[in-house]
């Protein structure tokens, strides 16, 4: 039996797609939102946890590292995770999370049921639709904290609040925020979100 954590945030869709998995006679099913998921991989102890990257929770940047280490280490699930070419930078965040399952969420669910049994064995499981994500995540030009820097500041959190959220002085911010800017080529900080937005990296 492999056990299976489906983390997602819209109860709904959860819910729906956590029993339409339980229909199959190998996989045994276990569903939460985000912010629980870290305390419901250590209860349930997971082979695999099949995630949505799209994260309602704060600043929608989910805690990856939290539920999963790369290639399955000692004591944790693989992790297989939910996504689209067009989220480059969710993607990017994936690949240093040491995901070793993508399938696309425009796909069939046949293509989830079978991700989830190659993660499981430890093989790596990638949809060809998401290869033009994938291209744009290495094109990215954003280190990973510079990504949750603006991506907090695009959900209008100001300096103080992005410094407090991710225990970081202002000045930090600051010098985040410049480095993003010039990597961009944009103007200010809006323009940076606006540039970062229509690529697809927030």
């Amino acid at each position: 039996m492999i056990r299976v954590l489906l983390v997602h945030d819209a109860c709904l869709v959860r819910s729906v797609l956590a029993d339409w998995l339980r229909r199959e006679p190998d996989l045994g099913v276990y569903d939460t939102p985000w912010r629980s998921a870290p305390g419901r991989v250590r209860s349930v102890r997971p082979d695999v946890c099949a995630v949505d990257l799209d994260c309602s929770d704060a600043y929608g940047l989910p805690p990856l590292g939290e539920l999963g280490a790369r290639a399955g280490g000692a004591g944790r699930p693989r992790l297989l995770v939910l996504a689209t070419a067009s989220r480059p930078g969710l993607l990017k965040r994936a690949i240093e999370a040491g995901a070793l399952g993508y399938v696309d969420k425009a796909g069939s669910p046949d293509r989830l049921v079978r991700g989830i049994r190659r993660v499981a064995e430890g093989e790596r499981f990638v949809d060809d639709s998401l290869g033009f994500g994938f291209l744009k995540a290495a094109e990215m030009p954003l280190t990973r904290r510079e990504l949750s820097v603006l991506s907090l500041a695009a959900e209008g959190a100001s300096v103080a609040e992005i410094a407090g959220s991710l225990h970081l002085s202002h000045g930090t911010v600051r010098n985040y925020m410049a480095a993003i800017t010039r990597k961009t080529g944009a103007r200010n900080r809006i323009d940076a979100i606006r540039i970062s937005q229509g690529e697809g990296w927030l």
